[in-house]
């Protein structure tokens, strides 16, 4: 398909980028991503000529997107909206650790042990069962985890990503953390585009059409209004994108 068209002018445009599938390839696991000199510069000039109207919405915490895009500090949304850093710095997180989440980490790393080849990750504000490498685990670990939301009914949910199941409070996600930013500067007034890759990322892409804006999927894990096949194709249109806002 078709890149999506081009701004015209700097302040046309806001947008948001999922980081994992979207500007990098996925990894086996969350810390094999390693940083990317390249991507640090595009994004930072990205950021540069649209006036700052660039974020990071990611399901990785911010703490770890600044260690991967050292040393650019961007506007970011980090555990799926859970925390937020506005453009002018400021950061911006939910109410502290739900009692229930405190309590699930213990029997949740022993379903990860009884099941060889998952991968828990601790993002402090939720935590994430990867099954890439043991997807015949998934169905188990899936209902073990609705097990645990039916048991605090409305306080919690299941998030799903690439070969990945999160419990998480419930309330908040990508979509949530793009309508906060598009009522802030430098985003406010400005068409949104949402780029993603995953079912994750389906609130952040539905945020945007509701807004009029642009929805980019990449690969063939969700559909949008435009279709990139993989990461390489998002960065050739973010530097395309680039010589359109005349920041090099």
């Amino acid at each position: 398909m078709p890149a999506p068209p081009l701004p015209a002018t700097r302040s046309e445009y806001a947008l948001f980028l999922d980081f994992d599938g979207t500007l990098v390839e996925l990894a086996p696991a969350p810390d094999a991503v390693a940083p990317d000199p390249g991507l640090v510069r595009l994004l930072g000039a990205l950021a540069t000529g649209l006036g700052g109207a660039l974020a990071i919405v990611s399901g990785r915490g911010i703490t770890t997107l600044d260690r991967l895009l050292a040393p650019l500090q961007l506007a970011a949304a980090g555990l799926h909206g859970i925390e937020r850093r506005r453009a002018d710095g400021s950061l911006h997180r939910a109410a502290g650790t739900p009692s229930w989440l405190d309590a699930l980490r213990g029997p949740l790393r022993a379903h990860v042990a009884r099941h060889p080849g998952l991968l828990l990750e601790d993002k402090c504000g939720a935590l994430a069962v990867h099954y890439r490498a043991a997807p015949h685990h998934e169905p188990a670990t899936r209902a073990w985890l609705r097990a645990q939301v039916a048991m605090i009914a409305g306080e919690a949910e299941i998030l799903e990503g690439a070969c990945l199941l999160e419990i998480r409070p419930a309330g908040r996600d990508k979509g949530t953390a793009v309508e906060e930013f598009l009522a802030e500067p430098p985003f406010a007034g400005r068409r949104p585009v949402f780029v993603g890759d995953d079912l994750a990322d389906a609130a952040g892409l539905r945020a945007v059409q509701r807004r009029g804006g642009i929805a980019v999927a990449v690969g063939g894990r969700v559909t949008a209004d435009w279709q990139f096949a993989g990461p390489g194709e998002v960065r050739h249109w973010l530097a395309a994108l680039l010589d359109t806002v005349g920041a090099r």
